[in-house]
């Protein structure tokens, strides 16, 4: 069974950056689709980057030229590198994999205070 383990978040002021960082304990190399998604208090899930096993990469708009997201098949790892943070960023973050269903990481809270 496949685990997904976040980290990196943490608190940061606005204009800051963090890199979130997703390890899977098994190879990603032909996962199709990896990628982030948050939830703010109070909101939906929402889906902030994906990554997939041929090269591409998108971010939600919301986060568009602040936000890489990028995969270390080596590594077996994902990454969320995050500049320029909004106080609006603050979630928790949740890094997926899907693997015929989707699996999920446990979370990791990211805070930006203004």
């Amino acid at each position: 069974q496949v685990q997904l383990v976040e980290s990196g978040g943490g608190s940061v002021q606005a204009g800051g950056s963090l890199r979130l960082s997703c390890a899977a304990s098994i190879s990603i190399f032909s996962i199709n689709l990896m990628g982030w998604y948050r939830q703010a208090p109070g909101k939906q899930r929402e889906l902030v980057a994906g990554s997939t096993s041929g090269g591409i990469t998108n971010v939600a708009d919301s986060v568009k030229g602040r936000f890489t997201i990028s995969r270390d098949n080596a590594e077996n790892t994902v990454y969320l590198q995050m500049d320029s943070l909004k106080p609006e960023d603050t979630a928790v973050y949740y890094c997926f994999a899907l693997i015929a269903t989707m699996r999920w990481g446990q979370g990791t809270q990211v805070t930006v205070s203004s």
